[in-house]
């Protein structure tokens, strides 16, 4: 039997993959190496695809990934949607399989099990993975490639794919205009705190005590009930009732609203960038986080428009303050929704994926960045990943580990 020729093809935030992805599936020349792909039939791993099964099925209650199911696909893991969507890709018999980023957002377990099929198949199905963070690389590829924008650019040895060396940040954290008068030791506190939906136990006996300037990463495999866990964390959650939990100076459930509650926090998740489809601004969009709202509709004064620059110089953007955010890069816009979420000095400031989908070079920098805000800060932060960023200098991590009558929580002192 002929040995498949897999590929990686190496990716940052400026590649045009899609244009690549395109190329590829509909039968155009393909570039240099991957001639052998022209009229075979391919198909596409990737979030964008599981994202219009989702559509599709809410919409029109189509459930063309797990038909003999009745869970649907947005109440799964995201382990166990990647698993359905690659089911159901190999059952439509490909000569090739496009991976893009194939284990962003998975745990070390849904990766191993990802990985398992992928190396089962790579003796009949060829392989191209493209990869934004060098850690992912499949062990069976043994072409390289780098998407230089548009440019398809063969590589020979690996060793020349090496993440861009960033700007380091020179200057220090602005400080707040205005801080919070906050005199208790804790900002939260959950004492054996369970949950169950339905009959599905999520979360049982939950011990957690967050103080002022404490810097947590928050861990757990898919399904572990991270996002249960913060959601009663910034009010969003009904479970959170009746349950022995402290949140901010008082104990939740005594007459304190939502509001009450998000007015300390600063939070960002990928998920929000989607919010922000009109022509915002960087300043605009650093203003608006002090006012806590999407989009900025009054005059700024000009205290909120100094310390927005001031900002905007930390992360060498002080010469883009004019620019529209949808302008931005992918990882030009994390670090300006980190910056918008902090820009306040919270209490509270969580970070929720920020890195995921990133290239190396700019989930560093992320990295490096939040770790300046703890440093040279009094902003507690809870940083949430499926990936360990080696760089991260949180002080401790909480560890959701499942078991049969819910996740359970660890705390990991790394000051020890």
């Amino acid at each position: 039997m002929t040995q498949k020729q897999h590929w990686a093809v190496f990716i940052d935030n400026q590649s045009n993959k899609q244009g690549l992805i395109q190329q590829l599936l509909a039968e155009a020349k393909p570039p240099q190496g991957l001639e052998g792909l022209k009229g075979l039939k391919g198909a596409l791993f990737s979030k964008l695809a599981l994202d219009d099964f989702i559509e599709e099925e809410v919409r029109h209650d189509q459930k063309h990934l797990t038909p003999a199911t009745s869970q649907s696909l947005q109440s799964m893991s995201s382990g166990e949607r990647k698993k359905a969507l690659l089911n159901y890709l190999l059952e439509t018999k490909p000569n090739f399989l496009i991976l893009d980023n194939p284990f962003d957002n998975l745990d070390q377990d849904s990766q191993k099990q990802i990985k398992g099929v992928l190396t089962n198949i790579s003796n009949h199905i060829v392989i191209i993975q493209l990869i934004s963070r060098s850690a992912d690389l499949l062990p069976f590829v043994t072409n390289y490639s780098r998407l230089d924008l548009n440019d398809f650019l063969v590589i020979n040895d690996l060793s020349l794919i090496e993440p861009k060396k960033n700007k380091i940040f020179y200057r220090d954290v602005p400080q707040a205009l205005n801080r919070f008068n906050y005199s208790h030791e804790h900002l939260i506190r959950f004492k054996n705190v369970s949950v169950h939906y339905e009959e599905k136990p999520i979360l049982k006996n939950i011990n957690w005590q967050i103080r002022t300037g404490e810097f947590w990463e928050l861990a757990g495999k898919n399904g572990s009930g991270k996002t249960t866990l913060l959601s009663m964390v910034t009010g969003d959650s009904p479970k959170a009732y009746g349950q022995d939990i402290f949140l901010f100076g008082a104990r939740k459930g005594s007459g304190e609203s939502v509001w009450d509650i998000k007015k300390n926090i600063g939070y960002f998740t990928p998920a929000m960038v989607d919010r922000f489809r009109g022509y915002h601004s960087l300043e605009n969009m650093l203003i608006s986080g002090l006012l806590d709202s999407i989009g900025l509709y009054v005059k700024p004064s000009q205290a909120q428009l100094r310390v927005a620059r001031e900002w905007l110089a930390l992360v060498n953007m002080e010469d883009k303050k004019d620019r529209y955010f949808h302008d931005l890069s992918l990882g030009q816009q994390r670090l300006i929704m980190c910056v918008r979420a902090m820009i306040k000095h919270p209490l509270l400031l969580i970070l929720d994926e920020p890195t995921a989908g990133l290239d190396d070079a700019s989930a560093a920098l992320v990295v490096a960045l939040v770790n300046k805000m703890a440093e040279e800060s009094q902003t507690t932060i809870v940083f949430v990943s499926h990936r360990k960023e080696p760089e991260l200098k949180s002080h401790f991590i909480y560890q959701l580990e499942l078991t049969p009558e819910g996740s359970v929580g660890k705390v990991i002192d790394n000051k020890k």
